[in-house]
């Protein structure tokens, strides 16, 4: 069932629920520039085997309100957008899967709204801490020195081309960067992707790829203390082919966060892939007590 959640005068976000109403709830948070049609239908279902799954559009994305210029906003917003999705729904508390800048608003919440999650699940992200990461031998890696992502894939991931590309031009643009975000170590299935994309345009009416995000306001987000006292189950997904947050950002955040625990999807870049789908879905249904694993 789909729905619009009215935020404030003139901005509106759409949102989507999938599995039984009576069901634990979980919400899933995409990453930035990205609507909620970039979690894959397989991955949606099979969470909502247990669930009862809500997806959601951030603002600038898909069918929710494109108007950064006249109403900006911050990064931190967008983790109030996520309560709100909530709160539309009826939900007090929920199980929370963030992947990317997903997994940074997660955070949010578990530091600022711990009493509305359930339990944490953090995909391709990395923390917001400013505590360095301890290695086994007691060496130190200041924050700073993570590795982070190649200067081409900034220029990938920020450069928009001039006017108008068109329909054909905007989809294969799409398959690329996932080409690129998926790393090198599984299949790249580029037309199952392009069919994926397609649905995406269709989904928000336009071709055009919102910069908002990466313009607004990133200020204030640091929890460093807040996710050293976490109490909420925190889940930490190591994709080791990740070439925008790199294997060694998620050791830092299964590190920093008490109550976290680390789990491997080998070969997994910054997106999902048919290969882990299953897998990624079984050990978030395990973490979420809803699973195979849990009930054994």
């Amino acid at each position: 069932m789909q729905r619009t959640i009215d935020l404030v005068p003139g901005v509106r976000l759409w949102a989507e629920e999938r599995g039984p109403a009576d069901a634990p709830p979980l919400l899933l948070i995409m990453g930035a520039s990205a609507s909620g049609l970039a979690w894959p239908e397989e991955f949606v279902d099979a969470l909502a085997e247990r669930h009862h799954v809500i997806r959601y559009d951030h603002r600038d994305t898909g069918r929710s309100t494109w108007a950064f210029d006249e109403r900006p906003y911050r990064i931190t917003d967008l983790a109030d957008d996520a309560l709100a999705v909530l709160d539309a729904h009826g939900v007090g508390r929920a199980h929370v899967v963030g992947m990317s800048l997903g997994g940074m608003l997660a955070q949010l919440l578990m530091a600022d709204h711990p009493d509305r999650v359930l339990s944490a699940t953090l995909i391709g992200t990395r923390a917001l801490s400013e505590a360095p990461l301890v290695h086994a031998d007691g060496t130190r890696t200041p924050v700073a020195d993570l590795p982070g992502p190649s200067p081409r894939m900034l220029d990938v991931l920020t450069e928009r081309p001039a006017g108008d590309p068109g329909p054909e031009a905007a989809l294969e643009r799409a398959v690329e960067l996932w080409r690129m975000l998926s790393g090198d170590e599984l299949p790249f299935h580029a037309e199952e992707i392009r069919e994926r994309e397609r649905r995406v345009l269709a989904h928000a009416g336009r071709q055009d790829s919102s910069t908002a995000h990466a313009r607004a306001d990133s200020s204030g987000m640091l929890r460093t203390a807040a996710l050293a006292r976490n109490a909420v189950p925190t889940l930490v997904v190591d994709a080791t082919a990740d070439p925008l947050f790199p294997s060694l950002n998620a050791h830092h955040l299964a590190q920093v966060i008490t109550a976290a625990t680390l789990v491997e999807m080998p070969g997994m870049g910054h997106a999902l892939p048919r290969e882990c789908l299953r897998p990624l879905a079984d050990a978030i249904l395990a973490h979420t007590g809803e699973g195979r694993a849990a009930e054994a």
